[in-house]
């Protein structure tokens, strides 16, 4: 089984991003908020489920690649 989730880039300070994710582009519903200085993310809803998890992996890969945060992403596994 396929497996696709979506981010986006929605706001940031100079210690947290904000992204929304979800598995189709124009329904982005949740949010996750990340640590910039920690790398660590938390989902704004408490679910920490395998999309919220792919979610902020793929984020955390695109820094890690381009070392810089990414305004948009997606995975597909």
């Amino acid at each position: 089984m396929a497996a696709l989730v979506c981010s986006k880039k929605i706001a940031e300070d100079p210690h947290v991003i904000v992204y929304s994710f979800g598995e189709d582009p124009s329904e982005m519903t949740r949010h996750l908020t990340m640590d910039k200085s920690a790398r660590r993310s938390q989902p704004d809803d408490g679910d920490v489920d395998h999309l919220f998890l792919k979610a902020s992996r793929k984020i955390n890969s695109m820094y890690d690649q381009a070392s810089e945060w990414p305004e948009r992403g997606m995975s597909v596994s």
